[in-house]
């Protein structure tokens, strides 16, 4: 991972520059990966966040506040107990491993000094948040990990802390590049060169390895027994760079990102290797990196982790609806050939002084085409000609109703399993725990959800997000299905805008013109933030249909969210959602 050994190395100094000596105000838990301390000092207040995530762990201050579970956890609870008002002391870390220790005074129960320590390892899946006491035992963890889980090291309440296996690798901080250079040419056989500086230094990862290799080759891709004398000269100065960088603390906070802004990396260097494919710029600080490198993923990790009850209802209800639709579709296949029952019964009906009871089949002459091709009738010997004839007619009108029905059917169940894509769709757009709780209440109340007894009652809808256009005009957005239809129904007027992506499950949008005149830029606008706030906002180009409120409606006994509309025009749209920023106002 990117966040390597020297990259914390610098995110160390950063905090303590900054932390050591404030004190624990508040501690959150908002999910069961994550720690948030709130520090306060004489400078202002902190946030630290301690992440233990497998694909994001980290430990760095975030200007971002992320929503708590209402009902704190109990490592949570014990944090607080244990750490509320206490000091940061100071910050440690062993060599360059991944690995930070927090140490805090406070004051223990009896009143007396103590510190203890929390431990903060990156390492990838095996992340954890570890607390310590004076004497070096673990009081509690993140994760803990028993016997059942490995055969190595334990982390469990009441045992030592041991420090995570060392690796056979050279550390930067004790080494110059002699000694490197000579660990690497006695590697055997031809290996790549950025690979065998991954497994020859420590606390460096794969893409300082590669922009090392990248600088001694002029990004010609190298191997150990490839290489001139000059570019082994060139690796050795800038490899000895490299220790002066990580003995001073002196690098830079760099991140790559591609042409359309998505973070692709970051390191404590400058990144070339990328050459024209990204973008790369400086940012501000460490922790500000990191915020903008792991926000937005790390949003939708927690969002993803708090619907998985909703996501698990959506995917059951939409499976069955899909099973169900594909049996009564091939149930109403059978009905296809209906008539030909009709036309037995007919035939048979027109030739009944030539058949006997006691048959099992006929052979009679098809009137219905012109050259009267015979046809073989199966028929049953235990009744009449007559009685034949009726069953055929019976059988007939059976599946004429069959159709009939099923076709109303499947109708309906298309229709369900289109606005239960609707609610995938608003299920992923959801920022926050009162987003996900309208969706429960609008599943709850479609009755895809059961209510529990002795609920609490109802909180109120929130508004629609809200927006101005450039022209100054607002634009409304709805969050949720029960909110589209009270913005659309009831909030707007009949001469506003309405806005939807064009057969894309998305929010209806509302351009308020308020007995005004909407121009050309903000209908465009309001398209964009249709596109956004639509299945299409990874799309390059979607089409986005817009009328007159008054053009539409809701059709009687529809689901949430789902309305008609006429005389609508098109506009397409580019989704961008730095623009559609940089239009909200709430």
């Amino acid at each position: 991972m990117a966040l390597d050994g020297v990259f914390l190395r610098h995110l160390k100094r950063e905090i303590e520059k900054t932390a050591v000596g404030a004190r624990v105000d508040k501690i959150y838990q908002p999910n069961k990966n994550e720690i948030l301390f709130l520090l306060r000092s004489r400078e202002g207040t902190f946030r630290l966040l301690l992440s233990a995530r497998a694909n994001s762990a980290r430990v760095h201050f975030t200007a971002y506040a992320p929503e708590n579970p209402k009902e704190p956890p109990m490592l949570c609870m014990f944090l607080r107990k244990k750490l509320s008002g206490a000091r940061l002391a100071g910050i440690r870390q062993p060599e360059l491993e991944r690995l930070l220790f927090l140490d805090f005074d406070t004051v223990n129960d009896l009143g007396d000094q103590e510190r203890l320590t929390i431990a903060v390892e990156v390492m990838g899946r095996y992340s954890n948040i570890i607390l310590i006491d004076g004497n070096g035992k673990i009081v509690d963890a993140l994760k803990r990990v028993d016997a059942g889980m490995t055969t190595g090291r334990l982390v469990l309440p009441g045992l030592p802390y041991r420090l995570p296996p060392p690796q056979d690798k050279l550390c930067l901080l004790s080494v110059g590049r002699s000694e490197i250079v000579a660990r690497l040419q006695a590697i055997p056989g031809d290996k790549e060169l950025s690979k065998a500086l991954l497994l020859s230094l420590q606390g460096v990862s794969p893409i300082v390895c590669r922009e090392l290799a990248y600088l001694a080759g002029h990004g010609k891709d190298l191997t150990l027994r490839g290489m001139t004398q000059e570019q082994w000269e060139r690796l050795s100065f800038f490899l000895q760079r490299l220790c002066d960088m990580v003995r001073d603390v002196s690098g830079s906070p760099w991140i790559a990102c591609t042409k359309e802004g998505k973070p692709l990396d970051f390191s404590f260097l400058r990144i070339g290797q990328y050459g024209s494919a990204a973008i790369v710029r400086q940012e501000t600080s460490f922790s500000a990196l990191l915020d903008d490198f792991y926000e937005e993923r790390d949003r939708i990790a927690r969002m993803k982790a708090r619907s998985q009850d909703l996501l698990r209802v959506l995917t059951n209800a939409s499976d069955r609806l899909s099973r169900k639709i594909n049996a009564q579709r091939a149930e109403l296949q059978k009905c296809a050939k209906r008539n030909t029952l009709r036309i037995y019964g007919d035939l048979i009906n027109a030739n009944l002084y030539r058949l006997k009871k006691g048959q099992s089949s006929a052979t009679l002459e098809n009137f219905y085409e012109a050259s009267q091709p015979a046809v073989l009738i199966p028929l049953d010997p235990a009744l009449s000609p007559a009685q034949n004839a009726q069953k055929y007619y019976k059988e007939y009108r059976k599946q004429r109703t069959a159709e009939e029905m099923l076709t109303i059917q499947i109708r309906q169940a298309e229709r369900e399993l289109t606005y239960l894509d609707t609610v995938f769709e608003e299920l992923s757009r959801a920022d926050s725990e009162r987003d996900l709780s309208e969706i429960r209440a609008e599943l709850a109340g479609e009755g895809y959800l059961r209510v529990q007894k002795g609920s609490k009652r109802k909180t109120a809808m929130q508004g629609p997000m809200r927006f101005q256009s450039s022209d100054g005009i607002p634009i409304l957005v709805g969050r949720n299905n029960n909110q589209n239809d009270h913005l659309t129904l009831r909030q707007a007027r009949k001469n506003d805008l309405w806005f939807h992506t064009k057969n894309i499950p998305g929010s209806h949008v509302i351009l308020a013109v308020q007995g005004g005149k909407e121009t050309s830029s903000s209908i465009a606008e309001a398209a964009l933030l249709a596109a956004c706030y639509s299945r299409g906002r990874e799309s390059s180009n979607v089409a986005v249909d817009y009328t007159l409120v008054k053009n539409v409606s809701k059709p009687q006994g529809a689901k949430p969210g789902m309305v008609i509309y006429v005389k609508n025009k098109t506009i397409y749209a580019r989704p961008d959602q730095k623009a559609a920023a940089k239009l909200r106002i709430q």
